[in-house]
């Protein structure tokens, strides 16, 4: 069996479901024993719903614990001293956040694991980088959470970065202008949330007469399709508005949280999430938390091998989503493929853009 390290050697999309099966189980196991052993609040859940790892045959059966117990419980299951990083979810005034623990490892894997994932979709080395937000969201506290840690992460594939918003949330046209004009026939990567995308960038740009061009870059972006759903923009309108304003030719999606942070699925071509080789997506069905099969809608439970400094490894999420297929996507990944169709009825909002787009 592989070990994790010779796994992220090999392509992020390379695993099909038998190979892939066999290293989630062992490996999930492995990181249930680790936690129970560490973490005296997990053990007492693994107890509590009488888990026995002897009749375990796929990582399908290890119990997994609400999203939401990050917000009301400390997890860790290391000693204090070894904290490295602390990171909190969004969350409006008033909401419990969650807090998740990192240690030196822990972060480590995350980083390697985003770069091995992205890099297969954007191609490229670190690029000229555009983040759409504000400077002020590294340097407030308040702001930064699982947001201001999002920018950070993702700036590893840019360099001589710039923000495209000021501190007023305004666009900056004129540096954005000298910025592309600077770094002419350079690819450029731009990175922020989906509904500041479309408040802060698109909507201003369409109020000017000039266009940015931004026709060798690509973007990266995520959350906040719960304010975009009421405000009536699909994904596919989102992609054609700053395809309109900048000419920018490729947008691609992300779903993840910080309660797994370094675990993300990114959308191909085809308009699907896929889970890489590291992770993995479970349909529970909400009666009875069965698994749903590929086409029915349920709660998304999401697996990763990263977290080791705290229990994070099987979580079920507030997100409904549908398993759209297996090993077969027409984009030639291997693994499974899903879409999400948003927070689900009654949950909290909480993804950074729908945060901001509450008010915070």
């Amino acid at each position: 069996m592989f070990a994790y390290k010779e796994v992220l050697e090999r392509d992020p999309f390379s695993l099909a479901k038998e190979e892939k099966t066999s290293f989630l189980t062992e490996r999930i196991l492995e990181l249930t024993a680790y936690h129970q052993s560490r973490c005296l609040p997990y053990k007492n859940m693994m107890r509590t719903v009488g888990f026995d790892e002897g009749t375990v045959r796929s990582y399908e059966q290890i119990p997994f614990i609400p999203v939401r117990i990050f917000k009301e419980m400390e997890l860790r299951s290391i000693a204090e001293e070894d904290i490295f990083k602390t990171i909190t979810s969004s969350g409006t005034t008033g909401q419990k956040k969650s807090k998740i623990f990192l240690d030196q490892e822990t972060a480590t894997e995350q980083h390697k694991t985003l770069v091995r994932v992205v890099s297969d979709f954007t191609k490229s080395q670190r690029m000229p980088m555009i983040i759409i937000d504000c400077p002020g969201v590294l340097k407030n506290p308040a702001m930064f959470s699982a947001r201001g840690s999002a920018i950070m992460g993702f700036s590893i594939f840019g360099r001589q970065r710039i923000y495209a918003l000021n501190d007023d949330m305004e666009l900056e046209f004129d540096r954005l202008q000298h910025f592309l004009a600077e770094h002419e026939g350079e690819r450029i990567f731009l990175f922020g949330f989906t509904f500041m995308i479309w408040q802060h960038f698109y909507q201003a740009l369409r109020s000017r007469k000039e266009k940015l061009n931004l026709s060798n870059a690509v973007l990266i972006h995520g959350g906040g399709w719960k304010k975009m759903i009421q405000d009536a923009v699909s994904p596919e309108e989102f992609k054609q508005g700053l395809k309109e304003v900048c000419d920018l030719p490729e947008v691609y999606n992300f779903y993840g949280m910080a309660e797994q942070s370094g675990c993300i699925y990114m959308e191909c071509s085809q308009g699907h999430f896929h889970a890489a080789s590291y992770f993995d997506v479970l349909i529970r069905r909400p009666q009875d938390f069965s698994i749903a099969p590929i086409g029915e809608r349920g709660i998304i439970q999401v697996v990763s091998v990263l977290p080791k400094s705290y229990p994070g490894h099987s979580l079920l999420t507030e997100d409904e989503g549908m398993l759209m297929g297996e090993d077969d996507c027409l984009c030639g990944r291997k693994g499974k493929y899903f879409k999400v169709f948003g927070r689900l009825k009654n949950a909290e909002i909480r993804g950074c853009s729908d945060t901001y787009a509450a008010g915070l």
